[in-house]
């Protein structure tokens, strides 16, 4: 029995790997396969051959069968998704014409399309337009043993040699009314020589790394160090002198990285031969005049006690304000004309939409405190107002008693005088009667006794005299 049970397990999975690799070979193609197909409008027999992505397993026949009238028959699987073939002047997937194709998982019919490749976003890629020559009722798809065969005929001396193939996401089929592409899942670029039918696949544009290096440099460099720089000038000012040392950090290096962009772009003009970028080019230019200034700035700075001081911050912030703001619209600028598609436009967006937030919350962070401030100095003014008040009147409370109080004593002593002033002549006149008297008996040099009885004579007040 249980040889038996691994016997039948051993046979199934031989079972199931016979049909898979089966369904795999049935799914491939390659120019020794026969061609399936048995309607077609032309010779098949003169079609050449040629593995166009191998890595996808894109088969590409061709042939000129009559004159000036290509036939062009593209399989590959089918993976419920559309697939197409464009055709490029330049090896760039903006501004090429192609043929796309797709037939609905559900079973309905086949439609195959020509389509503008305007740009990289989906609502640039219009349907039913483009400058290929198409011969009428050549439009044709069909699926056979898991694969998609489309088939098209064009009319020229010799078509363009650039290619580009494309699998659409799967489970998607462009509908009507607009018949609009989504993103491509798979592209690949190559070159193909009709006579000889090579071709090569071709890595990228001669001229891709520049471009993105040239937005790169130039977004990192002025659209977000820049930024972020002036940000930590404005609002970090409380770690001196660390914001001071940052902020020349992230300026110096912004500008040394649009510095690059700028030269980078100037290469790529000249490279390109463009005339489309003479306002992107100005707006660049006076951008980097506006860094160089700002960077000359900083050697010229006077000192903060300096009388020029105020000016040269007016200069330098709102010079940093416009420059920011001309970088900011000069990337968009760039990005379309570059036609980069949503990808740039949302990533760059998105950062800059976070620089705007964090800008205006710390400027809001920074008005609640100096009106918190200022409702503190009003509070503390007020405070001050009141003990100026209390002061004020204990001053002339205090001053009033002190007067009163000197008044009587000074009235009391005032009578005092007049009271004993009546005696106080007698007295004196005595006085001076008995000091003569002294004199006179030849006391020059009296005893203690003499002076004791002496002082006993004198006037209470006069005899407190230290004689």
């Amino acid at each position: 029995m249980k040889l038996y049970s691994v016997s039948l397990i051993i046979f199934v999975l031989i079972a199931y790997s016979t049909i898979v690799v089966n369904a795999q070979q049935a799914a491939r193609d390659s120019c020794n396969s026969t061609l399936p197909l048995n309607n077609l409008t032309f010779n098949v027999s003169l079609l050449q051959c040629t593995e166009a992505w191998s890595l996808q397993n894109y088969i590409l026949r061709y042939a000129r069968t009559v004159d000036n009238t290509w036939s062009f028959i593209l399989s590959a699987p089918d993976s419920s998704a559309f697939i197409g073939i464009g055709f490029s002047t330049n090896g760039q997937m903006i501004g090429s014409s192609a043929i796309v194709g797709w037939i609905p998982s559900d079973g309905g019919s086949g439609t195959v399309k020509p389509y503008l490749l305007g740009g990289k976003s989906p609502g640039e890629v219009n349907p039913d337009q483009g400058d290929l020559t198409i011969v009428n009722g050549s439009l044709k798809i069909e699926s056979v043993s898991s694969r998609l065969y489309m088939s098209f005929q064009l009319t020229a001396t010799l078509p363009r040699q650039s290619l580009l193939y494309a699998m659409g996401p799967a489970g998607f089929f462009p509908s009507s009314p607009d018949f609009r592409l989504r993103e491509h899942r798979f592209v690949t670029t190559t070159t193909i020589n009709y006579i000889t039918g090579s071709q090569s696949v071709v890595k990228g544009s001669p001229h891709s790394k520049l471009k993105k290096t040239h937005g790169l440099m130039n977004m990192f460099g002025w659209g977000i160090l820049i930024i972020i720089g002036a940000i930590v000038a404005r609002h970090m000012k409380q770690w001196d002198p660390t914001w001071f040392y940052a902020h020349i950090a992230l300026q110096t290096t912004g500008f040394l990285l649009g510095l690059t962009g700028v030269i980078c772009g100037l290469v790529l003009e000249n490279r390109l031969k463009a005339n489309n970028v003479s306002k992107h080019k100005g707006l660049g230019i006076t951008i980097l005049v506006m860094g160089v200034l700002q960077m000359l700035a900083l050697l010229a700075r006077p000192d903060k006690q300096s009388k020029y001081r105020k000016y040269w911050n007016w200069y330098h912030h709102n010079i940093g304000r416009i420059m920011i703001i001309l970088a900011i619209s000069n990337i968009f600028y760039g990005i379309h004309l570059a036609k980069a598609g949503s990808s740039w436009n949302g990533g760059y967006g998105f950062a800059v939409a976070v620089l705007a937030l964090t800008a205006i919350g710390l400027e809001v962070r920074k008005l609640l405190k100096k009106l918190q401030k200022l409702e503190e100095e009003e509070e503390e003014e007020e405070e001050r107002e009141m003990l100026r008040t209390r002061l004020l009147w204990f001053t002339l409370g205090f001053s009033v008693t002190g007067a009163s109080i000197c008044h009587i004593v000074w009235r009391d002593l005032y009578a005092e005088r007049f009271a004993i002033s009546s005696d106080m002549k007698e007295k004196f006149n005595a006085l001076e009667g008995r000091v003569s008297g002294l004199e006179s008996g030849g006391y020059e040099n009296p005893n203690p006794a003499q002076v004791s009885s002496f002082s006993t004579s004198l006037p209470p007040f006069v005899a407190m005299i230290d004689c």
